[in-house]
């Protein structure tokens, strides 16, 4: 193949990727003939990680160009998914043949492969992250090796997020559950001070819970719930401390954004893929002029950690469009930022300027230090690997299995150097 050139940044306009060459193979032939022959390589999804994960010093490569296969068997619940493919192009496919994915994040824009190598989630106490799901994987190595992984192999938890470090993923197999409906209620004014005694509850409310605020005052902005249609509304409508107010129309989560650009709200009942993203797939939920954050840490540390972050919400709220708050469940995957631990998540959407929002990012990491946070892999932080390293007592393991499947280190970039050490 035939490299492209020119300047490409990530979807936040924020990165411009500085490897030389693109390629945008059309089959798993070109893909193995291009990783066989670049000297570094790394692979691009959609663009939605905000820090140069997916830049090299060599090739990039994007796989949007492979053949949009899904191959679901229905007898075993599992759908075989080319990794190029977005949430949005495979839920369909999965509804009409009467399953689902047990969650989803907020964006339905993203590639499936680019979520769980690293680590993205939705919400929900019970609702483990997206790479979860994976049971097996298919991917070319170094020398242009196609290598499948499934649960049963010693190795898959730790290459379910791999972070781009063990070679190109070409397809997934997740394991899927019967379709479902959910329904959408959003309510407004929540006082902060009512999580202190209520945050569990107001997080088992639902099926998949966000919490917003913009830390300009001490309440909620807005509270999404996204029910089960089966589970009826919320029961702590009639619980006599929950005074939000249900939201008379439909919202969008940042302040002076078109609501149009959300899924439908209101109590509306809808399939499982039109409910639980907060952005439908036909608009682009903003003209990325946005940065992100985002933290996770020990479930039973979120009211703790709220109040932390209260002590400094003027400078927070200098610099943020919106802070999302959401739960879940702890998993076996050696990166996973919820690796044993059930959750709880700190989002945090930035204004689109880096100078202001870097001197931000520190204090909020300062002021989560005591409670272990780890931070999502394909936002912004500066957390330093010896930290990583501390928080995940099986990355040691991950670097050997890149090792193995990269020993000359093809798939290595600045940011893992940075990030893991290597």
């Amino acid at each position: 193949m035939t490299p492209t050139a020119g300047p490409r940044t990530n979807w936040a306009g924020n990165i411009t990727f500085g490897a030389p060459d693109f390629y945008r193979p059309a089959s798993v032939g070109e893909l193995r003939t291009v990783v066989a022959r670049a000297r570094q390589l790394r692979v691009l999804g959609t663009g939605h990680s905000f820090n140069d994960m997916a830049d090299s010093p060599g090739a990039q490569v994007s796989l949007a160009g492979l053949p949009p296969e899904v191959e679901i068997d229905s007898a075993a619940s599992l759908v075989r998914v080319a990794a190029g493919l977005s949430y949005a192009s495979l839920a369909g496919q999965l509804d009409r043949h009467g399953f689902a994915l047990r969650n989803l994040a907020s964006l339905p824009h993203i590639s499936v492969a680019g979520a769980c190598a690293t680590g993205t989630h939705g919400s929900g106490p019970a609702n483990q992250n997206l790479s979860a799901a994976v049971t097996g994987l298919e991917l070319v190595t170094a020398d242009g090796d196609v290598v499948e992984l499934s649960r049963g192999d010693a190795a898959c938890p730790g290459a379910a997020v791999h972070l781009g470090a063990l070679g190109a993923v070409t397809h997934l197999i997740l394991e899927l559950v019967p379709s479902f409906e959910v329904s959408q209620r959003v309510y407004e004014g929540l006082p902060l001070d009512v999580l202190d005694d209520h945050f569990a509850a107001i997080m088992a409310s639902g099926y998949s819970v966000s919490m917003f605020t913009d830390w300009r005052a001490p309440r909620l902005t807005q509270l999404w719930i996204k029910s089960r249609t089966e589970d009826g509304p919320p029961a702590i409508e009639t619980e006599p401390w929950f005074t939000a107010a249900p939201a008379p129309s439909t919202r969008h989560p940042v302040p002076g954004m078109p609501p149009e650009t959300c899924t439908q709200q209101l109590g509306v009942p809808g399939p499982w893929f039109e409910r639980l993203p907060h952005f439908k797939p036909e608009f682009t939920p903003s003209a990325g002029d946005e940065l992100q954050t985002e933290y996770l840490l020990p479930a039973e540390h979120a009211v703790p950690a709220q109040h932390a972050l209260r002590q400094v919400s003027e400078r927070i709220a200098a610099a943020l469009r919106i802070c999302e708050i959401r739960m879940i469940a702890a998993d076996e995957l050696w990166l996973s930022p919820a690796y044993r631990q059930d959750s709880v998540a700190f989002h945090f959407t930035w204004l689109p300027d880096t100078a202001a929002v870097l001197p931000v990012v520190s204090l909020v990491e300062r002021q989560l230090a005591p409670f272990g946070p780890r931070p999502h892999w394909g936002k912004i932080f500066s957390i330093p690997a010896a930290d990583l390293h501390a928080s995940y007592d099986r990355l040691p393991d991950f670097l050997d299995l890149a090792r193995h499947y990269d020993p000359a280190g093809k798939f290595r970039n600045a940011y893992t150097a940075r990030c893991l050490g290597r």
